[in-house]
């Protein structure tokens, strides 16, 4: 900020000393107003996200990610290959609603929302909390010498560490193998589903190192999101802000000394008490403004607002406000730039709902075997085809047919006329049309054909048949 001329913290990150080496944080266990908030919410998404893998919407569950297989499930709706164009713009809608989000509220995502944060802060740092204790306790054992006492610690919490990595690492392959192949590896053993039960081990180690020793880093170091909010805020995003104009005022921030009149001597409210920068996750100071690290978690604000209440002073020192609010006084306004977004968020938005409508259970593909001409036979012209038929759903239909639709003819299946095509099934044959030569108006027609499950029309496609050149 213009009137904090020390911009040297920029240069570092919290989690790194002057040598250059990891610096381990201990933050001060938080609470206050919005802490309780944090809780509410972040025990119902840690609900919603384990249970999401086990939940069945008529068959599919209700979110899965098989990247190998190329199958996915979204909200109930099974995507497979051939839907991948869905796939991408219901990414492109999540990445253009965080960025709307972003662009005002700031990175409240990643304080409130994110399974990373979450997990790190409201599982992992609890349990730390209570077998290591506060702040003061946790920095004592950690310069303590490996006696009785932090041996019995350390086996506890990393034993309890490594139990919570591995019940995570369940869920996390529950999302990309699907909960019934899970339930199949639990029942036949690890040595007939040794592929499944290696990646087990070490999505366990991964998720293992990042809330034993990696911590804060994904959020500073690996994850993107925090990279892109340094080119989304502006000064009228709403974070989590130190009011530097009150903090300060003429005489800067001091210690509190209950006998003199602050309004009087010209010093800020900030008693620099320093509890702010001892409650944050991130090791950062709030009071030097919007930085990389911050993760909008509003432990900062709670801690000051407690310390304002003690010493007498007005809460809100440090609370959600935009930068123009601080220092013009400026009420929100939905800008041009968030205007933007929202539009390209609701165009999004419609065209895949459209498609999603216009979406089909089962989906045929009849194309003409390449290299085949037309056939004589009689009266009639015969073309040779293959089909592919793609069952995308969780039923089987066992009375599958093909049928000309708008076009007398006949249609002869290789094999058995009516079959059966199983749920999440792929059925692929060979198939003729014979149309009378009399009904064919030129040397290529398109025809449409019907896909049945007994009289059910379930899908229909289109094809070219060929036939002789007319030279009338």
């Amino acid at each position: 900020m213009s009137n904090l001329p020390d911009e040297a913290f920029r240069d570092t990150i919290g989690t790194i000393d002057e040598g250059g080496k990891r610096k381990f944080i201990f933050p001060k266990k938080p609470s206050g107003k919005f802490y309780e908030y944090r809780k509410i919410v972040s025990y119902v998404l840690l609900a919603i996200l384990i249970a999401n893998p086990f939940i069945k919407i008529n068959g599919n569950q209700f979110m899965m990610f098989n990247v190998i297989e190329r199958r996915f499930n979204i909200f109930g709706f099974p995507f497979w290959p051939q839907d991948f164009y869905l796939f991408v713009i219901s990414m492109l809608v999540g990445i253009v609603f965080i960025i709307l989000f972003t662009v005002v509220f700031g990175r409240i995502f990643c304080g409130w929302i994110c399974p990373q944060t979450i997990f790190l802060e409201m599982v992992f740092r609890r349990i730390e909390y209570w077998i290591d204790g506060d702040r003061g306790a946790q920095m004592r054992l950690s310069r303590q010498e490996w006696n009785a006492e932090k041996i019995r610690k350390r086996g506890i919490k990393w034993t309890i560490f490594f139990l919570i990595s591995f019940g995570i690492a369940n869920v996390f392959l529950a999302y990309l193998v699907g909960s019934d192949e899970l339930f199949l590896m639990v029942e036949q053993g690890p040595i007939q589903q040794a592929s499944n039960f290696i990646a087990l081990l070490i999505f366990t180690g991964v998720f293992y190192f990042v809330f034993v020793w990696f911590r804060e880093q994904v959020c500073i170091i690996a994850c993107p999101y925090g990279r892109l909010q340094g080119v989304l805020l502006d000064n009228k995003s709403i974070n989590v802000a130190y009011d530097f104009v009150r903090g300060e005022k003429e005489a800067g921030r001091a210690k509190f000394n209950k006998k003199e009149d602050r309004a009087l001597t010209g010093k800020g409210d900030c008693i620099d008490c320093h509890q702010c920068v001892h409650v944050c996750p991130m090791g950062i100071d709030i009071r030097n403004g919007t930085q990389l690290e911050c993760t909008n978690c509003t432990a900062c604000i709670d801690e000051c607002d407690s310390i304002m209440e003690n010493v007498g002073l007005p809460k809100g020192l440090i609370r959600y406000a935009s930068e123009d609010e601080i220092e013009k006084k400026a009420p929100f306004k939905f800008t041009t730039r968030m205007k933007g977004y929202t539009a390209v968020l609701f165009i999004l938005l419609s065209v895949f709902v459209g498609m999603l409508f216009l979406r089909t259970d089962l989906e045929a593909v009849i194309l003409r075997l390449p290299g085949q001409l037309f056939q004589h036979k009689g009266d009639k012209i015969s073309n040779v085809y293959t089909y592919k038929i793609v069952n995308k759903t969780m039923k089987d239909y066992s009375d599958i047919h093909f049928e000309l639709i708008d076009q007398k003819g006949e249609i002869k299946n290789v094999g058995k006329t009516h079959f059966k095509v199983v749920k999440e099934g792929i059925s692929q044959g060979t198939l003729f049309i014979e149309i009378d030569e009399v009904l064919l108006e030129s040397d290529k027609t398109k025809v449409k054909i019907g896909v049945y499950n007994g009289k059910e029309l379930l899908e229909t496609t289109t094809t070219n048949f060929l036939g002789p050149r007319s030279f009338n």
